[in-house]
């Protein structure tokens, strides 16, 4: 019999009580022998030290537990803004999610967000109103918000008595309450034409199972959201949720049965790395479809399209709040794979989904540089680094050509201070940040062409290759086309001509990391326009010994560079798509402020005493926005953005520092592959 398993996000805007609900779902359910505190430090998926210490959820952690034959996976995942990229991994793992809002702020910033992000990707979520028993509460006032403010068809699943007082308590709805069969009709009229016109003919007919029944299925759409209410300090109205994840959100079977041609299907997604006891790595898998086993060959693909195999040594599957050894890993489950010694975040196991929604969280767009305070730490920081970079592959960790200037990428100043915390706390090193800049790129200007001749006197590469840049497409990223027949390519040593094709696509693409002012280029087409390989006993053109990939693939940055700088770079800064929350009476202050910073509004719009403004942000100006923003509004504004694109930048542009030798100046160039291969090779008479 299949596994029907339920992995479960929990979402919510920093402080609203995330995590306290994950300690009352575990002790409700027998994982916990008491309920952890977030204070106190002792709570079971903030296991960092530094998530213990400042009372936040950092990485995203799973716990397992069995409700009513369901497995439930459950996922608590960061609150805090800057770690927004964590969260995002998480939520195309989901089958469903509960939405944790405070009853006494109410609908917060990051409340917001996250519901668009759920929506969005059609994830079912339920509502849970956190904090009915702190001073304060008013369940009514953050009903009426969730439905205005977030744009969702709520449906309340329950009354609360004594809010803000200690003894508050929850008295869950029943199908035969008249007030709630009439409101639950109401909302799944809208969406079901035949429950409309049983309740016009006779209301009274329209049976419990029908409502119930009708409630799961709007609720798995996306249609309509149960809102459950309660405390995760007290316990009140924490069964009703319980048992609304397992009525209203889905839990697929996982292995299908035997002889089912979908059993020989794999594909799973990494979404966290991390590291044993023995600093062995540890890829977290959420299996789509297929059978991992260990020992099994594993395809790997990587996120910029690479391809590798691999195998696990070892299964472990959450279970009853630990890990335990399993032989396979089954569609539908949340696994740790040891042995997948080069697998990084977002690598796909198997064959890839089709994408589950876009990506709308805007990519770090500052870089800061980092230093060690003790010079004697520069290579330890490294390495830390590097270890950070595997379970935050957004941070994109640099290093200059002299290998001593570091750099991350950012979202902000709580990740800076995160970052340093953890550099002083799990290794020991402590580190200052300088020169935050904006993260730019470069496009092609116009149309170069370069050649590197096989045999010419200043080519010590054992090939010829031509390569053509030219622009392409606004958003199209880089594109490598084959410009040359199969008679023409090294097939000796690359097997076929797309394998060929695949490695030069590699090349180019690892060239581009860094264009003329040091920043990456891309918007392009580069086609190998030119390609030549030594032959025994060949012409003079074309004697010498054979060709390695090496040859190509350290020849093409020198042809790649030439060509651009024949075409000439533009550099671009990034520009954020911003949206805009604001009371209405605070609409003048933010409007002046957004053309103080250059913003272009695109439209506006209003709906009750909000309005919505969708404007064009430079992204090196949005911190300044975010600052201002809770002043202006006192508080109340919401502030989403995403990637926009970019646009030249005005005036001087900046040039970034290179990770690597400049393949322009070739003898410099030629030193830095000493060690790779012999920086010049003899010219055949």
């Amino acid at each position: 019999m299949p596994r029907r398993t339920l992995n479960l996000g929990i979402l919510a805007h920093v402080d609203a009580g995330k995590t306290s609900l994950t300690e009352r779902l575990l002790y409700s359910v027998g994982i916990i022998d008491s309920v952890g505190s977030v204070d106190a430090g002792t709570t079971q998926t903030d296991t960092l030290a530094l998530e213990r210490q400042r009372g936040i959820t950092i990485k995203s952690a799973v716990v397992s537990f069995e409700l009513a034959g369901v497995t439930v996976n459950l996922i608590d995942t960061p609150g805090h803004p800057d770690f927004i990229a964590e969260v995002e991994r998480v939520l195309s793992l989901l089958d469903g999610a509960v939405l944790v809002v405070c009853a006494v702020e109410g609908v917060q910033p990051q409340t917001r967000v996250l519901m668009r992000a759920l929506r969005r990707l059609r994830v079912p979520t339920l509502l849970f109103v956190n904090k009915i028993d702190r001073s304060g509460a008013d369940p009514a006032r953050v009903l009426a918000a969730i439905g205005a403010r977030l744009g969702v068809r709520a449906v309340a699943m329950g009354t609360v008595a004594g809010a803000g007082t200690r003894g508050a308590e929850v008295t869950p709805y029943g199908f035969g309450d008249p007030a709630f069969r009439a409101a639950l009709t109401e909302a799944l009229a809208e969406h079901d034409d035949a429950l409309l016109a049983a309740y016009v003919e006779n209301e009274h007919a329209i049976g419990h199972r029908r409502l119930h029944n009708g409630l799961a299925a709007q609720t798995r759409r996306t249609l309509v959201h149960p809102v459950f209410f309660g405390s995760a300090i007290t316990g009140a109205g924490v069964d009703a949720l319980t048992a609304g994840l397992v009525e209203l959100l889905p839990a697929p079977a996982g292995a299908p049965p035997a002889g089912d041609p979908r059993a020989a299907a794999l594909s799973g997604r990494v979404f966290k790395i991390d590291r044993g006891r023995a600093g062995e790595k540890i890829a977290y898998v959420r299996m789509f479809a297929g059978t991992v086993r260990p020992r099994q060959r594993l395809p790997i693909r990587t996120a910029d399209g690479a391809e590798a195999e691999a195998r696990a040594t070892a299964i472990s599957v959450a279970s009853d709040g630990g890990w335990v050894a399993r032989d396979e890993l089954v569609a539908g489950e949340i696994g740790r794979l040891s042995g997948l010694g080069e697998v990084r975040i977002g690598d796909t196991i198997g064959q890839p989904l089709v994408p589950r929604g876009e990506h709308h969280f805007a990519p770090p767009t500052m870089e800061t540089i980092v230093a060690p305070v003790c010079p004697a730490d520069e290579r330890p920081l490294r390495a830390a680094l590097a270890r950070l970079a595997e379970q935050d592959p957004l941070i994109n960790v640099r290093v200059d050509a002299t290998g001593r200037e570091l750099s991350v990428s950012l979202y902000g100043e709580v990740q800076k201070e995160v970052i340093q915390a953890t550099l002083a706390t799990e290794f020991g090193i402590d580190v200052t940040f300088r020169q935050t800049t904006t993260i730019c790129i470069e496009r092609p200007a116009g149309r170069g062409e370069a050649v590197e001749v096989l045999n010419a006197a200043d080519n010590p590469f054992r090939a010829t290759v031509g390569l053509r840049v030219e622009p392409g497409p606004t958003g199209s990223g880089i594109a490598f086309r084959m410009g040359v027949g199969p008679q023409a390519m090294p097939l000796y040593i690359y097997r076929n001509a797309d394998a060929f094709t695949r490695a030069m696509d590699r090349y180019v693409r690892r060239a581009l990391h860094e264009g003329l002012a040091g920043w990456q280029v891309t918007d392009c087409v580069v086609t190998m326009v030119d390609c030549t390989y030594p032959i025994a006993d060949g012409p003079p053109s074309r004697r010498g010994p054979l060709a390695t990939p090496a040859d190509f693939r350290d020849l093409t940055p020198i042809v790649l560079m030439r060509a651009l700088d024949e075409a000439g770079t533009v550099v671009c800064e990034p520009v954020l798509r911003v949206g805009l929350e604001t009371p209405t009476w605070a609409l003048s202050a933010v409007l002046t402020a957004l053309g103080r910073l250059g913003a272009a509004v695109r439209q506006q719009s209003v709906r009750g005493d909000l309005t919505t403004i969708e404007t064009s942000v430079p992204a090196a100006r949005v911190p300044h926005l975010q600052r201002q923003l809770p002043q202006l509004t006192a508080g109340e504004g919401v502030l989403e953005s995403t990637l926009d694109g970019y646009r030249p930048v005005p005036g001087e542009p900046p040039a970034r520092r290179r990770t690597t030798a400049d393949p322009r100046h070739r003898m410099e160039y030629l030193r830095s592959l000493t060690g790779q291969r012999p920086p010049s090779v003899p010219v055949p008479r």
